[in-house]
């Protein structure tokens, strides 16, 4: 079964800045939370919200609750990628006393969604942004609006390309589901080199 979607959105030029705004916005909320990562040499998204959600919440309110949850999971889940996978070249395990190197995010970098923060009703599709909510009219593949009212969500992903917007709809049950976002996050060395997330 399908368990990824793909939606290309259509916004309005004012919409379209509200989103590339909110892209840099959730971009640097990401970068923000790059220290406590470092500090604690901790990447457990239960963890990193318990060290970072208040302080976060009070510099970014904007933001709001949801995002910040939002930006915590995305650090978790490309941190896992960076520091834990067993391949990495930046894995901490192959040296625990060594500096690890910065995550950065790039201001057009993914943001992602929750149903709280991104909802549909009808052919409605409802975003959250700092500015307040923006609707757009969508058509949907029968088998994503089946899914969206029926099956687990497991992520919702922003993505502009050239400036078009996409949303990444997956469902599902497994804990790594997502690589494909690799060009929109790079990796700062100890020596200040910069290497791609690949």
């Amino acid at each position: 079964m399908k368990n990824k979607f793909i939606l290309r959105i259509k916004p309005e030029p004012e919409q379209a800045l509200r989103l590339q705004q909110l892209q840099a916005s959730f971009a640097e909320l990401c970068n923000a939370l790059m220290p406590i990562v470092i500090e604690h040499r901790c990447w457990s998204r239960a963890a990193l919200h318990h060290l970072a959600y208040r302080n976060l919440r009070e510099k970014f309110p904007a933001m709001g609750s949801q995002m910040v949850c939002n930006a915590i999971y995305m650090v978790s889940r490309v941190g896992k990628k960076v520091y834990g996978a067993a391949g990495s070249p930046w894995n901490t395990k192959h040296g625990a006393s060594k500096a690890m190197p910065t995550i950065r995010f790039g201001t057009n970098a993914p943001v992602f969604f929750d149903r709280n923060t991104l909802s549909l009703k009808g052919k409605t599709l409802s975003m959250f942004t700092p500015d307040g909510r923006i609707q757009f009219e969508v058509k949907l593949d029968g088998d994503l609006e089946t899914r969206f009212a029926k099956d687990r969500l497991k992520e919702i992903g922003l993505l502009s390309v050239k400036d078009k917007f996409f949303l990444t709809f997956v469902f599902g049950q497994d804990d790594e589901v997502l690589n494909d976002y690799p060009e929109y996050v790079s990796v700062v060395n100890a020596d200040r080199s910069v290497a791609p997330l690949v």
